[in-house]
């Protein structure tokens, strides 16, 4: 007889955690805002959360939420009233509100996911910590580092709630297993890394409304957004800083505007080269010019070479390279002239089935998906300290900030230790 699948309620039933009274007697591992409702509530329940922005990532979070057991999508926030009747044919289960307080004053909602602007973030975010809730913040956090400072310090300070910074690739599978064939000592010594982001589109949204045709595009007006590198940026260059466990001291950045001549002061083309202190040089390019070779990072090591791209990863070795055991078993893909070692754990059983590992897997998760499932996970047996907290985002929003000050000024700027102090 088939086995009944992994889930927080199987966990729970079976007693692994011990009985709701034991879970109880430590105070500890109680979530303040869920100790709050346990009288409306079971162990079986789903924790009721909300969805504050509901614009493409806001739309994409949501997504996420209702396909992961443990939470409920209670309510949406959007302050324009055509995204709320959106939100009504997506999640018609899902309150609709236009003001973020409500949602703050319901006692039965656990936990936010501040999916606005990046430049609205802050209010929102201090709020509902203020609020008792549990806080999932987009990256990056603020588009300054005073108010980037003020949300991360409230998170810190937020003792029994769990602040969680989205940085998507900290709980990606296929990326933390790469991480760990990195820290082996798999690739040798890190030399360099690359990684590119390229799509075709204006990043412009049109509205009938001139002051809602503002707010949205955002992203074009330089006083608001970090641009290409910070906005987009910041989660592929977090990947390096976390391979190397190291801040990056200085960011030279170039670009312009290429292709899009509108009203907009945000560059649609940049390039950067973000330094670390060990000596290693990161190279970064983005574009909404070209939608060429998609999106994808690369590891340069002595021994070898990673690429993660489309959340698989494959390593290329060096004739020199000493032979890693596991070798022998791995599956092998050409790649014009070279041949790759797949690091996708699940390859072998995709071509036992008749599958193309290389090809999308129709079943496989996006990495919102798993960030949620990640501060999901944090509210059944937490809380304890999210894999990206408070100072790991107020460190990448910090970065985020001064890469975009290079880019925007085509120079370059140094990054003190200090500055990415609390």
């Amino acid at each position: 007889m088939a086995s009944k699948p992994f889930s927080r309620r199987n966990f729970l039933k079976t007693g692994a955690m011990g009985t709701l009274s034991g879970v109880l007697a430590s105070a500890e591992r109680i979530p303040a805002a869920a100790a709050q409702i346990l009288g409306t509530r079971t162990v079986d329940d789903p924790f009721r959360c909300a969805v504050i922005g509901f614009g493409e990532w806001g739309r994409e979070i949501a997504a996420a939420i209702a396909d992961i057991e443990e939470l409920e999508l209670a309510a949406i926030c959007d302050n324009f009233p055509l995204m709320l009747r959106r939100a009504q044919r997506e999640h018609p289960q899902a309150a609709r509100v236009a003001d973020y307080r409500e949602i703050l004053d319901n006692p039965d909602i656990v936990a936010v996911f501040v999916a606005t602007a990046t430049h609205e973030h802050k209010d929102i975010v201090l709020d509902a910590l203020q609020a008792g809730k549990h806080v999932y913040c987009e990256a990056p956090l603020a588009h300054t580092i005073e108010d980037a400072r003020a949300i991360a310090k409230a998170g810190l300070a937020a003792k029994g709630q769990i602040f969680q910074a989205g940085m998507l690739y900290r709980t990606e599978p296929q990326y933390r297993s790469v991480f760990g064939f990195v820290r082996s000592g798999a690739i040798g010594r890190t030399a360099m890394t690359r990684s590119q982001w390229h799509s075709k589109q204006s990043w412009r949204r049109t509205s009938s409304s001139g002051a809602r045709a503002d707010a949205l595009n955002w992203r074009l007006d330089t006083d608001l957004s970090l641009g290409l590198i910070g906005e987009i940026g910041i989660q592929q260059i977090d990947v390096t800083s976390w391979i190397l466990d190291a801040r990056p001291k200085a960011v030279s950045g170039f670009g312009g505007i290429m292709y899009w001549n509108d009203t907009r002061s945000v560059k649609d083309t940049i390039q950067a080269i973000v330094e670390y202190p060990g000596g290693e040089n990161m190279l970064y390019d983005a574009t909404l010019v070209s939608g060429f070779d998609a999106a994808y990072d690369l590891l340069f090591g002595n021994d070898a070479t990673i690429i993660l791209r489309d959340e698989k990863a494959w390593m290329f070795k060096e004739v020199d390279a000493p032979m890693l055991g596991w070798e022998v078993y791995a599956r092998k893909d050409r790649f014009y002239k070279e041949t790759g070692i797949a690091l996708l754990a699940n390859a072998t059983k995709l071509e036992a089935l008749g599958q193309d590992p290389t090809a999308d897997d129709p079943n496989a998760k996006p990495p919102i998906w798993h960030a949620c499932k990640a501060f999901a996970d944090n509210l059944i047996y937490g809380p304890f300290p999210p894999v990206a907290g408070a100072q790991l985002g107020f460190e990448s929003t910090v970065l985020a900030i001064k890469a975009n000050e290079a880019v925007q000024g085509n120079k370059r700027v140094e990054i003190p230790d200090a500055l990415y102090e609390i």
